[in-house]
């Protein structure tokens, strides 16, 4: 056990600090973006001595995100600088982030097939292409981005399986079960604000008649 840990220390800690960035995520703590950069400062380590290559690239653009993410929910919204509340994705959006993605998995799987020694291209295209994507729903609190996740996670699950990464493969099952926990948590607070806005807008409207 101890030489393994000896040679698999840095994988570890990635599983430990991206389990963090994750529980975090779901509970909407803006402590999650730390996290998040220290997990993938790690994961770029593990990902590049295992020739995940576009994995690699992408906790590269995760470390990126994070730090815009961080800025992001610090600053709030509106003249109160409340907490920045969950939204829902509409279809304008949706089409131009599919066509985004289906763009960056055309281009990544092709890049990789062609110019590295990537044992699964497209598999790797895939989840790194929807990852860039939930990613950036994330860090605009977009509650979609949890069903991405669970593609992703559920895809990643066999990759990291297929190429011996047990601990990373176990992490995946777990983050698999919390992004489904994740989607009905947030799921919850938007219905909580949604009911809020509209009493507030109800109550606006009912003091202006009696004003």
């Amino acid at each position: 056990m101890i030489p393994w840990l000896a040679t698999h220390y840095v994988e570890v800690l990635g599983v430990v600090f991206s389990i963090l960035y994750l529980y975090f995520s779901i509970r909407q703590k803006i402590i999650l973006w730390p996290m998040a950069i220290i997990s993938a400062m790690l994961y770029m380590v593990v990902f590049f001595r295992s020739k995940f290559y576009a994995d690699m690239v992408l906790n590269a653009y995760y470390f990126f995100i994070s730090i815009y993410g961080w800025m992001l929910w610090s600053r709030g919204v509106g003249d109160d600088k409340k907490q920045r509340p969950v939204s829902r994705i509409g279809w304008k959006l949706a089409l131009i982030l599919s066509a985004i993605s289906l763009f960056a998995f055309i281009a990544i799987g092709i890049i990789l097939d062609r110019f590295t020694d990537s044992p699964v291209p497209y598999w790797d295209a895939l989840t790194t292409a929807l990852s860039f994507t939930a990613t950036w729903m994330l860090a605009r609190k977009i509650l979609e981005h949890w069903i991405l996740w669970i593609i992703v996670d559920t895809i990643s699950m066999g990759l990291y399986l297929y190429r011996g990464l047990y601990p990373t493969m176990i992490l995946f099952v777990i983050y698999t079960t919390m992004a489904i926990v994740g989607y009905f948590a947030w799921k919850k607070t938007f219905s909580g604000d949604a009911h809020e806005t509209s009493m507030s807008f109800f109550n606006h409207n009912l003091t202006n008649k009696h004003d």
